[in-house]
């Protein structure tokens, strides 16, 4: 690694550990010469590590004393409570709503705080039109034949390998490829499920998933949430009876942008495996941490081939490009009958030039820097709300991912700021889009995945003030 990633490296993790609260206001940060010994850098590059944090008014010099922790307000903002859902399967879908927000998806007149992806501008489109052309020339017939039923052997071969960076024991032949994570999501709950079962999920949730189980005729089970640490252990214990699949996102989800520690990951995987339901684990935010190391999978912890591991690019590299994958273990041949029925094959082109992305080390030289301009967007966003947004407004502190939980005080319905702000430019999620229940009218999903400037706060400034109004 060169030293500019390495510094870059350190100062994120660092930088993760102040804006999630592990660090406090007016604590130390070890000595120049400790973060030398701790990560084997010279001094130059340790100095650099505290340069980086001084410059984003995470920490503050104090001469014959060392670096200490800044006193931000904004690191004061309190978090959203545990959820607490009706513990009876629902489905009242706030279709309208929904349809509402995303058919904002793509209108470059508006600010897109409400769809869940990085902007344009901050992916490497140049080089990725370079691979399509390569892709072009380099497979049989300019990619336009069939691939294979289980997809590009080259692609599932790179994440295999990738995998080995969050504790999978994966081969190129236990992958399939899918267009993107919702359709390995699909594919997976119609491999798992009849009409009438029951889908346990996190609550809030992604609407997506919401939407899909619904309409294969699934019932859904919302369960309480912690903004950061993710499903609440004890509540799906006590759910287990009633469960058929459980389906999570335990990295990063959306909205909450919560992240299951390992030892809820494995104690959550044994007890379903225990039970013999199968758990859908949805991992698409997994390569977007703040801090040094990418967080496990509960797949990490599968030892019988009941997790079924999705994964896509659609948020780091290309959405548009919908190339995702799942490990469906014990339940392969299942998914590829349901695969060839369904689509017959996936996309040559895109997945050969994806796989050769991951292949050079593109991506992940381009994820160190995606993963630093989000951190820094977060920072940036939590900063605006805290100055701009009405008082008594909390907020999640997500350690990865794209998504800012916003909670406002009960009065203020965010179905009614969206149509306020949408006249202003300004499209945001409001919280009920995330439940099949009536909670979370005052809450709403910022996206951290645009560049910000000026504009994005000015945007923010104004959301803050129509809040007020509301």
């Amino acid at each position: 690694m060169s030293k500019d990633f390495l510094y870059n490296e350190i100062a994120s993790g660092i930088a993760g550990q102040i804006t999630g609260g592990v660090l406090k206001s007016g604590d130390r940060l070890p000595s120049v010469r400790m973060l030398c010994k701790e990560h084997g850098i010279s001094m130059n590059t340790a100095k650099r590590v505290f340069l980086e944090l001084e410059a984003q008014s995470l920490i503050d010099p104090k001469p014959q004393s060392g670096y200490f922790v800044s006193r931000l307000p904004y690191l004061k903002l309190p978090l959203p409570e545990v959820s607490r859902p009706s513990s009876l399967a629902n489905d009242n879908e706030p279709d309208e709503l929904i349809s509402k927000v995303y058919a904002n998806m793509g209108n470059n007149e508006l600010t897109l705080f409400s769809i869940s992806a990085p902007s344009g501008d901050l992916l490497p489109l140049a080089k990725l039109k370079k691979e399509i052309v390569h892709a072009t020339r380099e497979l049989k017939e300019g990619g336009s034949a069939y691939e294979s039923l289980q997809g590009n052997v080259k692609l599932r071969r790179m994440i295999a390998v990738r995998s080995l960076g969050w504790g999978g024991d994966l081969y190129e032949n236990d992958l399939v490829t899918t267009a993107g994570a919702m359709n390995a999501v699909s594919l997976c709950l119609m491999v798992l499920g009849k009409p009438g079962d029951t889908v346990a999920v996190e609550s809030p949730c992604y609407p997506g998933i919401l939407q899909l189980a619904i309409s294969l005729g699934c019932k859904i089970l919302e369960l309480p949430t912690h903004p950061v640490t993710g499903l609440e252990i004890d509540a799906l214990k006590q759910a287990i009876p009633k469960i058929d699949i459980c389906l999570l996102v335990p990295n990063f989800n959306t909205p909450l942008g919560s992240c299951m520690p390992d030892e809820n990951k494995k104690e959550i995987v044994d007890l379903l495996s225990k039970h013999h339901i199968p758990l859908i684990e949805d991992d698409i935010y997994g390569d977007l941490y703040f801090g040094t190391q990418r967080p496990k999978c509960c797949k990490s912890f599968d030892k019988e081939g009941n997790v079924l591991w999705c994964g896509s690019v659609s948020k780091t590299l290309a959405p548009g490009y919908r190339v995702g994958w799942v490990a469906p273990g014990k339940y392969k041949e299942k998914l590829l009958k349901l695969k060839l029925v369904h689509s017959i094959s996936s996309t040559s082109v895109v997945q050969e030039a994806v796989a050769n992305f991951l292949k050079t080390g593109k991506y992940e030289n381009h994820l160190r820097q995606l993963r630093r301009t989000i951190q820094e967007n977060y920072q940036h966003y939590i900063q605006a709300i805290a100055q701009y947004f009405p008082e008594g407004t909390k907020t999640s502190r997500p350690q990865g991912g794209l998504a800012l939980w916003v909670e406002f005080n009960k009065e203020i319905n965010t179905a009614k700021l969206y149509d306020l702000a949408i006249k202003q430019g300004i499209s945001i999620a409001p919280g009920r889009m995330f439940t099949l229940q009536d909670q979370f009218e005052n809450c709403m999903r910022l996206c951290i995945g645009l560049p910000w400037s000026d504009e994005i706060k000015f945007k923010l400034k104004q959301l803050g003030n129509l809040a007020k109004m509301v």
